[in-house]
């Protein structure tokens, strides 16, 4: 691998610290995104830009992607204009987002039939820990090109796993997390209704239940950084996000013939129920739940 010149696709909410830790680690990075204004911050901080199409410069042998749903994903890899039929060795492609592990096999074969490598390597930690280069990373792909990319992916996180040699393991890991982060956020929810019901305040609950055998990170995070602050933008791993990664988490397991009786209700009941809510952040559901024509029951 050429370890310094690095492509990345995809400069959003994720993305752009990703891209911008991979250039305070000391590489060239080569960013797109279909957001101008996106690429010009990107120029701002000493990124390369004013690429119109996937393929990047001849000497770019590592390419990241970071990139919202799996039909982008798709399009971006294997589209007529994407990075594997525009691609052949030696190029690695590394792609950061979370879709299903069918897509990953997908991909996987394609570029593999052009002696092109490929990891998937889905990521957790929020904007937060994208910022702060702290992500959990979960590959699944070949040991040794994994071996050859831990260097970038340490440049963008802290917690590097490699999962296995089967591409979609990775994302399975990722999806069992993020579908217990779910699980995690409307019980918090559901426990601060109950606060809002009996007036008992916010504050008291959570410093009871900090220290209790309810303790969780995602109590937390959700708490502490969104709901005492009123403040659901800024940060945000989005409702839109956290539905598509319980689907998809509910999708894997109906593959496998198991059964998720709560990751099924908690579909179901975001699906009627996300209008509103889906540009915000994951801990809005407590406001789901809550808000009566804008207001908190209190």
């Amino acid at each position: 691998m050429n370890t310094k010149k690095v492509g990345f696709i995809g400069l959003g909410n994720m993305g752009f610290p990703m891209a911008s830790n991979l250039l305070k680690a000391g590489y060239t990075v080569y960013g797109m995104d279909v957001n101008r204004e996106s690429e010009e911050r990107f120029a701002e901080i000493g990124g390369e830009i004013g690429f119109v199409s996937a393929p990047l410069p001849d000497d770019v042998n590592v390419i990241f992607t970071s990139l919202p749903t799996p039909q982008v994903v798709e399009t971006v890899y294997l589209g007529s204009e994407g990075l594997i039929a525009n691609g052949g060795a030696p190029l690695t492609l590394i792609d950061l987002s979370t879709v299903s592990p069918e897509m990953n096999k997908k991909v996987a074969n394609a570029a593999l039939e052009k002696g092109i490598q490929y990891l998937a390597a889905p990521v957790s930690g929020s904007v937060s820990g994208a910022e702060a280069a702290s992500l959990s990373v979960m590959v699944g792909g070949n040991k040794e090109t994994f071996n050859d990319a831990r260097p970038y992916f340490e440049g963008i996180g802290k917690n590097i796993f490699h999962v296995g040699e089967d591409h979609g393991l990775g994302t399975i890991v990722k999806l069992i997390n993020n579908l217990m982060a779910g699980i995690h956020t409307q019980a918090m929810a559901e426990a601060l209704a109950i606060a809002d019901a009996v007036k008992l305040d916010h504050d008291v609950v959570y410093d009871i239940v900090n220290v209790s055998s309810g303790q969780s990170g995602i109590f937390t995070r959700n708490y502490k950084n969104f709901i005492a602050e009123n403040e659901y933008y800024k940060g945000a791993f989005t409702t839109a996000l956290l539905f598509k990664d319980i689907k998809l988490a509910n999708h894997v397991s109906n593959l496998y013939g198991a059964k998720l009786p709560l990751g099924e209700s908690l579909v179901n009941y975001l699906e009627d129920n996300i209008d509103g809510y889906a540009d915000k952040d994951m801990s809005s559901v407590y406001l789901m739940l809550t808000e009566q024509k804008g207001e908190p029951v209190k």
